[in-house]
């Protein structure tokens, strides 16, 4: 997952991601930096546009929360407590995780 943050930081930086950057971000944060992994990673997103994802990404636990209020109105009323929060908590997981899927 280091090697996703990393990428992200350099992204998010304004420079270009590339093996040495990312090398070089996790030695600065004490990691030993997996070449092939790096050159995986760096492969993986050649051609993706990082800010699409990361803006559709965090659009979907949103939209996924705002539905939840509904389904949990016709569950019941003592469903309705719990639920939005628990769903909530799902949508949040849910997006990190097809995240973290897309960076490899």
């Amino acid at each position: 997952m280091e090697y996703v943050y990393a990428a992200l930081l350099i992204h998010s930086s304004g420079n270009a991601v590339s093996d040495d950057s990312i090398s070089k971000v996790l030695k600065a944060a004490g990691i030993t930096p997996d070449e092939v992994r790096i050159k995986a990673l760096v492969a993986a997103l050649e051609g993706v546009d990082i800010e699409k994802v990361l803006s559709s990404a965090t659009a979907v636990p949103v939209a996924v929360a705002a539905a939840a209020p509904a389904a949990a109105a016709s569950a019941g009323a003592a469903a309705a407590a719990e639920e939005p929060e628990e769903k909530k908590e799902e949508a949040e997981e849910s997006g990190i995780e097809g995240l973290g899927a897309l960076f490899g």
